[in-house]
Parts: C-alpha cells; sequence; structure tokens
C-alpha cells in the first residue's frame, strides 16, 4: 500500500521522492553549469586585462587561454547533461501523471460526468498535466541551483570581505525571496482570472462541437461565434497583462544585475587600490556576476507562473475526488481474497435531489458471479455503479466487498476494472493503449491478451503492427475493436470485479453478440456486474434485476423470470423476438 498512501500525499511529493536523485544530479548539474559559465567570464575578463597590459610573452597568458576553452566547452556540455537528465525524469513524471489521471477518470467516468463538463475534462488533460511537469523543470530545479549558487557566493565573498558580503547576501537575497514574493503577489489575481476565462473558452468551443447541429438549425452560428471571439479577445487582453508584468520584472532584473556588477566594480576597484588584489581582477570579478544574478533573478520570471500551477492541482485533486490511488499494481490482484459484493438496504440521495436514487437496496454477489441490471434511464443502475466503485457513500446501509467497505483503501484501491460506452483511447501504439493496464507488462504479456480478445491477426496484419498508431480517439479501429482493445486492457489489469457499463451500445447486433460472447469467455470466474438496455446476452447471467425509479422492481434468473413474470417475458420477447421463437 505503499503507492496508496503517497497518492494521498498529492500530485507532487510523491514523484519528487520517487526521482529525487534524478533531480538532485540535475539540480547539480544545473549549479555546475552556472558555476562554469561565471569561471568562463572569469578568466576572460582577467585574459582581457592581462593582455591589455602587453605581457612580454604570450606564455604569461596561456594559462587563461587554455581555461576559457576548457569553462566554454565544459558549460556546454554540463548544461546539455542538465537538460537530459531533468527532462528525462521530468517526462517520466508526466507519463505517470498522465496513467494516474487515465485511471482515475476510467473509475469514475460516470461520476465525473455528472460533476465536469467535457470541455473542464479536456483542459485538464491538455494543459494542468503539462502545467504540473513544469514545476521541476521551470521552478523547483533553478530555485535549487540558485540557492546552492548564493550558498557558494556569499561564502567566497565573506573570506575576502565579511561586510561586503553581508551586503552581497542582504541583495542578492532580495532578489532570490524578497522580489519573487511581490512579483508572486501581484500576479495572483490575474492569473485566477486568465485560468477562468480559458476553461470557459475550452467548455463553450466544446459543447459548440458536439452540437454544432443545433446551432446552425437554429440559426445562431453567428452568435456563437461573436461570444466565443468575445471571450477569446478577453482572454487575450488579460494575458497580454500577464505578459506586461513579466516584461516589467524581466526590466526590473536586469536593473539589479546592473546594480549588484556595478558593486562590485566599485569593490573590487577599492581592493585593488588598496593592494589587496591585482588590477587585472577587476574585470573579472565584474564579470562574474552576470551569470550569478542572472540565475537570482530567474526565480521571479518562474514564481509568475505559480498561480497556473496552484489552479492546476486544484483541479486535478477536484477530479480525484481526494481517493487513494494506487499508481503501480505490484502485487496480482488475483492474489486477494476475491471479488464478494453485498448491497445491505442501501439508500443514495443526490445533494438537494426531492427523491431518493437508490431506495433499499439488498443484493449479494459471490466470487465469480455475473448479475445484470437493467432499468430505465435515471432508474437507479448508474447510481448503484458509483457506489460499487465508492465514488458515492450511502446514506443509509452499506456496499461492502469482501467484507470490507468500498470507500476503504483495502477494498477499493486494486479491485474494480471498468468497461464502459466509450473506452479512453489515445493517439499512441496499439501496445502502449492496451499497457495502460499495466504499464510494467511485457511484449508476451500484451500479445496474450490481445490473442485472447480476438484481435491477435488483425494488429499483426497492421503495417507496423503493434507499434501501430492508434489515431485520435481510436479512429483507426471500428467500435467493436476500440471495445476489445479496451477489454485486453482490463484482462492486463487482472482485477476481481469487471463492471460493464453498457459496452456494447452504438454497435450493430452482430458485433453486439460477439463482443459479448468474448466478454462472457475471457472474463470467466471474475465478479461481472452488467448495466444494460438489451436483454439479449441475459440466459447467461446469474441474476437479473430490474430497477424503477430507485427501487427493485424485478429479480432472478432469466428462466424464472421469462416463466413467471409476463412483463419480462413481454419485454424479452420485444427485444430478443427470434430467440424468444425457439425458446417457444
Amino acid at each position: 500500500m505503499k503507492e496508496a498512501r503517497e497518492g494521498n500525499q498529492g500530485w507532487f511529493l510523491p514523484y519528487f521522492r520517487q526521482f529525487f536523485w534524478q533531480f538532485a544530479a540535475a539540480a547539480l548539474l544545473g549549479t555546475l553549469a552556472v558555476a562554469c559559465a561565471s569561471a568562463l567570464l572569469y578568466t576572460s575578463g582577467y585574459l582581457i586585462s592581462r593582455s591589455a597590459l602587453k605581457p612580454e610573452n604570450v606564455l604569461m597568458v596561456y594559462v587563461p587561454i587554455v581555461l576559457v576553452r576548457a569553462f566554454g566547452f565544459s558549460k556546454a556540455v554540463i548544461q546539455y547533461l542538465e537538460r537530459l537528465v531533468g527532462h528525462d525524469a521530468a517526462l517520466r513524471v508526466l507519463s505517470r501523471m498522465r496513467v494516474r489521471l487515465y485511471q482515475t477518470i476510467e473509475l469514475q467516468d460516470q461520476l465525473l460526468r455528472t460533476r465536469f463538463r467535457t470541455g473542464d475534462l479536456l483542459g485538464v488533460l491538455a494543459d494542468d498535466i503539462e502545467q504540473l511537469q513544469n514545476v521541476y523543470l521551470r521552478f523547483v530545479l533553478p530555485a535549487v541551483s540558485a540557492v546552492l549558487l548564493y550558498g557558494a557566493g556569499i561564502v567566497a565573498l565573506g573570506r575576502m570581505d565579511g561586510m561586503f558580503a553581508l551586503l552581497m547576501a542582504l541583495y542578492c537575497g532580495f532578489l532570490l525571496l524578497v522580489a519573487p514574493a511581490v512579483v508572486l503577489w501581484s500576479s495572483i489575481a490575474k492569473s485566477r482570472r486568465f485560468k477562468q476565462e480559458r476553461q470557459a473558452a475550452y467548455r463553450e468551443l466544446t459543447d459548440a462541437v458536439f452540437g454544432m447541429s443545433d446551432w446552425i438549425l437554429s440559426g445562431r452560428t453567428q452568435q456563437f461565434l461573436q461570444l466565443f471571439s468575445r471571450r477569446q479577445k478577453t482572454a487575450a487582453q488579460i494575458e497580454n497583462g500577464i505578459r506586461r508584468g513579466e516584461w516589467r520584472v524581466q526590466w526590473m532584473s536586469q536593473c539589479a544585475i546592473g546594480g549588484a556588477i556595478v558593486l562590485l566594480v566599485i569593490w573590487a576597484g577599492g581592493l585593488a587600490g588598496a593592494n589587496q588584489i591585482p588590477v587585472t581582477l577587476i574585470a573579472a570579478i565584474g564579470l562574474v556576476a552576470f551569470p550569478l544574478m542572472d540565475a537570482f533573478a530567474r526565480i521571479s520570471d518562474a514564481v509568475v507562473r505559480m498561480p497556473e500551477y496552484k489552479e492546476s492541482l486544484e483541479r486535478l485533486r477536484e477530479i480525484e475526488g481526494g481517493r487513494p490511488f494506487v499508481e503501480a499494481q505490484k502485487e496480482k490482484v488475483a492474489d486477494q481474497a476475491g471479488g464478494i459484493l453485498k448491497f445491505e438496504h442501501v439508500r443514495f440521495r443526490y445533494p438537494q435531489a426531492s427523491s431518493w436514487s437508490v431506495q433499499d437496496v439488498s443484493f449479494d454477489v459471490p466470487q465469480g458471479g455475473e448479475i445484470a441490471l437493467l432499468g430505465r434511464s435515471g432508474a437507479g443502475k448508474s447510481t448503484i455503479l458509483n457506489l460499487i466503485r465508492g465514488a458515492l457513500q450511502p446514506e443509509v446501509g452499506q456496499v461492502t466487498v469482501n467484507g470490507q467497505p468500498v470507500q476503504s483503501e483495502e477494498a477499493s484501491a486494486c479491485l474494480f476494472s471498468v468497461l464502459n460506452q466509450q473506452p479512453y483511447l489515445f493517439d499512441t501504439t496499439v501496445a502502449n493503449n492496451i499497457r495502460l493496464g499495466r504499464p510494467d507488462a511485457s511484449d508476451e504479456e500484451v500479445r496474450a491478451v490481445t490473442a485472447q480478445v480476438g484481435l491477435d491477426q488483425l494488429i499483426e496484419s497492421l503495417p507496423d503492427g503493434y507499434q501501430t498508431r492508434m489515431q485520435e480517439t481510436g479512429l483507426r479501429f471500428s467500435g467493436g475493436e476500440r471495445q476489445r482493445i479496451a477489454l485486453a486492457r482490463i484482462l492486463l489489469q487482472n482485477k476481481p470485479i469487471v463492471l460493464l457499463d453498457e459496452p456494447t451500445v452504438g454497435l450493430d447486433p452482430l458485433t453486439e453478440r460477439d463482443l459479448m460472447a468474448t466478454i462472457f469467455r475471457v472474463l470467466q470466474g471474475k465478479t461481472l456486474i452488467w448495466v444494460t438496455h438489451h436483454l439479449s446476452g441475459l440466459e447467461q447471467m446469474d441474476e437479473i434485476i430490474f430497477m424503477e425509479q430507485g427501487f427493485i422492481s424485478m429479480r432472478g434468473t432469466h428462466e424464472e423470470l421469462y416463466q413467471d413474470n409476463p412483463r419480462y417475458r413481454n419485454l424479452y420477447t420485444m427485444d430478443c423476438p427470434l430467440v424468444s421463437m425457439l425458446e417457444k
């Protein structure tokens, strides 16, 4: 449960701990890169000053010449290594964040649809995860390097002049600590407003795309374009204001750098006048401040983005809902206690709703049991699914898995897989989409589950095989094939309870029948909860439960209901006329 505990701590610290040594190496390399830049300018200043005195022999400046070349090459090499190590760690963090977000959305997709508009979720996927990557690259690493350089610089000055070192400590400390705080305070309001405008634009554009036909038929296309243009103009004005603030900060930072250089030159001149240092070091000491002060000034530039990072964190936490999250499944769930599900007199009502969505619902599902939930829209089926997942908590009664409440970490951490109407597929390779079920799965395991769902020959016939890209939302494949890819992903997860949330919606009858036959075959032995509107395939279920206005109105096996319940028999006859004729 170590991963679950880390997931509870948020979207930043767990990954920082996990990749601590990579980030530490990147920060150290960044510090060394700035140090090499300072040494380069220091030796360059000395070389220019020494050469201006016309030395009798070129050998007298040979060592500074060699050092200039050495520091020049070292700066470039170390800076490259710093970028390589830092970006490698940040991209690995980004990859894990995206998997975590996907798994959160997959587990709670029905609940999220009631709490968030599609545009909000797109905004999270497109923007917020990227923002958290920048926390490491643009703030944490530069800040650590600046603190290390600050400490080393003050110590070096203190060995030469304690009072001047104290003065520079205050001056640079203002740049490093006070100035970023002031910048952050002034940018919070504008950044929050810009974020809100951009989120609103995401929502409006997404809603417009999904409802384009309604806009056209109603003749309101021009009205939408005007509203959207106004929204974009407002966001652009706010962004321009933020950018002007950044330019002002940069201008003030450059002025501060210039002031520090003047102070250093005056101080070095005083030391040279007192014959405490050679005159050739005046320019060297003045030039060494450029990269050092620039490292301090970059912190003010970085904190301008901090409100955006905070907004991104808040939205991710809101979507995750604070539930425990397991990033990597180290143990096979098949080794756990099983998938025994129990509802005990459960009642649930949504906030501000006048009626109960679920009323006194009780049923037991043993390990390996298969039940179907049927009913009209609003009958309570989706609410029951969310209660099973632990996304909702009953007001009366309890829902348990293996004897534990579903809200507990032990019950919900690694027990559920979900196959819904529209599985989330990404524009990456087929293998990567399947491997989302378990990121550490081998190529052999990916091929094995693909063969189980009957897609191995199709995928191997593609130009690039398992490395073929899915295209956006999996457009390369048909609806039934996309569901089979999602089913292969569930097999990799190997969780004891599988929730089938109308996975055949939109499929033709033949494809629907073949897909359900495959689902029942490959998931044999797992606990299945199947939400459906169709009665085809119910013959294979252990129990059928009809929901109506939150109540259970009918329940039993297919044979019992068909023989004893005229209403069920009529419904089945209308939905499956050919099968009904054969049964007669």
